[in-house]
């Protein structure tokens, strides 16, 4: 189905044991690079259920494994349908193309982990957080998900008071704390490297997580939007509220007068500006800004040679779903 012959690697000391032929096809479904602590942490699981790893922590820390760990699971040969769109496949409502969803927790909040990619054809930054049903800020939780696992049991800890069920997650704790420590990985909610990546950020966006764009030494790359994100959340609001369409049109006024700038930085090459703005419109969720967006961040993302992330949104747009975001359900 996402099969891809490449090279047989030769197994570096810290690499986990998952066969080759296995690894090139999630990484071939999702056309992304996947770092080796997804792999060890399916390891890890597997230590704690060999049976069925993907609910190795259902019952007790309330996490399941999803996404390309579906493929590793060898759900996606059950599935009927065999057209899957991977890129779509536990993608939530506010997941922007940046994130890849790896763990699922609360349906009720729509709790979910994922990697973090600036650049489609590189590694993850870090493990973010997003709860859907609340909205679109994802948080930062660490580097790797061993770390991120980690924060969510120590917060999980603290709310447990049945003695049986701390005495099972503290269980679970020293063993993913003695793993992550052996296998070399930081259990910071923020190291070296993400703080590196944070100086990098030229604007946060609605979603909080930052955008990162080169930008050049003559400062090329980047341009603000005229408005601020408090008075961009307004306009959005008018917009939406707007009681008949002929309002609405003339709410939208302020939009269009932005696409204008971008345009003119686009020509300047200052792609950053619609890039902001076309993420800044998809966080606000509105099935209003669809089209703008959909002129907006293909282009941003085409302009920055980012071509898989042209392709998530505009897949997404197409299919953009609050429920049914496992594409595998039968």
């Amino acid at each position: 189905m996402c099969e891809k012959n490449g090279d047989v690697k030769k197994r570096r000391s810290n690499q986990a044991d998952v066969p080759d032929n296995l690894r090139q096809e999630a990484e071939a479904c999702y056309r992304l690079r996947l770092p080796e602590d997804f792999y060890q942490f399916w390891k890890f699981c597997e230590e704690l259920d060999p049976e069925k790893p993907s609910d190795a922590l259902v019952s007790s820390v309330g996490l399941t494994l999803v996404g390309p760990y579906d493929i590793l699971a060898g759900k996606h040969k059950k599935a009927k349908s065999t057209d899957v769109d991977f890129n779509l496949h536990w993608r939530f409502f506010y997941d922007p193309p940046e994130f890849q969803t790896i763990l699922v927790g609360d349906s009720k909040t729509q709790y979910h982990m994922g990697y973090f990619r600036d650049v489609p054809d590189e590694l993850p930054v870090w493990v973010g957080a997003n709860e859907a049903k609340k909205g679109c800020v994802i948080s930062q939780v660490g580097d790797n998900v061993f770390a991120a696992v980690k924060l969510f049991l120590s917060k999980k800890l603290k709310e447990v008071t049945d003695k049986k069920k701390n005495a099972i997650l503290k269980d679970i704790d020293e063993k993913l704390t003695r793993t992550a420590k052996e296998l070399g990985y930081s259990l910071e909610q923020k190291t070296m490297k993400m703080k590196q990546r944070d100086k990098k950020v030229v604007t946060k966006a609605f979603h909080g997580a930052g955008l990162v764009v080169p930008v050049d030494k003559n400062d090329v790359g980047y341009r603000e939007l005229p408005e601020t994100n408090a008075n961009l959340k307004k306009i959005c609001k008018a917009i939406v509220d707007a009681p008949t369409d002929d309002e609405r049109l003339k709410a939208f006024a302020p939009i269009q007068e932005m696409l204008t700038f971008v345009q003119f930085a686009n020509d300047e090459c200052d792609y950053g500006m619609g890039y902001e703005l076309g993420m800044d419109l998809f966080c606000y969720g509105s099935h209003y800004f669809h089209k703008t967006v959909g002129q907006l961040l293909p282009l941003a993302y085409s302009l920055l040679k980012r071509g898989l992330f042209a392709e998530i949104i505009q897949s997404h747009l197409a299919s953009r779903r609050e429920e049914e975001v496992d594409r595998l359900a039968p």
